[in-house]
């Protein structure tokens, strides 16, 4: 088994690509280790001293470490304990444990503008982010603001905050004319 890694724009994150598939549908986050315990691939991968977060998406996990170390420091124990799990047979996440779209659910009033939204962001913003590694799913959507959660590699990114406004904000505006601003959430 052979896994390429890619740097992600987030410095703190490097995306690993195992060569096979990681999860069939939707993404799972782990932002701490106290929530991998449904995943016997992101608990092996938090034994690892350093790493502060792990996300799976279709074909690539995402690790992100703590500011105090370095990647030349990790990489390499990382890198084992994602060729372990495969060799181990173990499910990457446990049975019973479904991966949903990663949108928040909105019934009601604006349902028809939401819909527009997750398909924009299904369809446009949701395919070039997991190129980098992370996601972001739709929150909510309160008289004109758009609320986005950022998961993996767009999680802390430094330049998140632009993707948000100058790339996603603008698009989400040119579409649908409801949309006022787009603002980052911490779920």
């Amino acid at each position: 088994m052979f896994i390429q890694t890619e740097s992600t724009p987030n410095p703190a994150t490097l995306k690993f690509l195992p060569g096979q598939t990681v999860l069939d549908a939707g993404t799972a986050d782990f932002p701490t280790a106290d929530s991998a315990g449904s995943s016997p691939l992101a608990t092996r991968i938090f034994a690892v001293s350093g790493v502060a977060g792990v996300f799976f998406g279709n074909d690539f996990v995402t690790v992100t470490k703590s500011e105090a170390i370095e990647w030349d420091h990790i990489k390499p124990a990382i890198l084992g304990a994602i060729m372990e799990h495969y060799q181990s047979g173990q499910p990457i996440v446990s049975a019973g444990e479904e991966q949903a779209s990663g949108h928040a659910e909105h019934l009601g009033e604006n349902s028809e503008i939401v819909d527009q939204i997750k398909d924009l962001l299904d369809s446009r913003v949701r395919p070039a982010v997991a190129q980098d590694g992370g996601d972001i799913t739709f929150h909510g959507f309160d008289r004109g603001v758009v609320y986005l959660h950022m998961q993996g590699a767009c999680a802390g990114c430094p330049s998140s905050t632009l993707t948000l406004k100058m790339g996603i904000e603008n698009l989400l505006r040119h579409y649908i004319p409801e949309v006022t601003e787009v603002r980052p959430v911490a779920v």
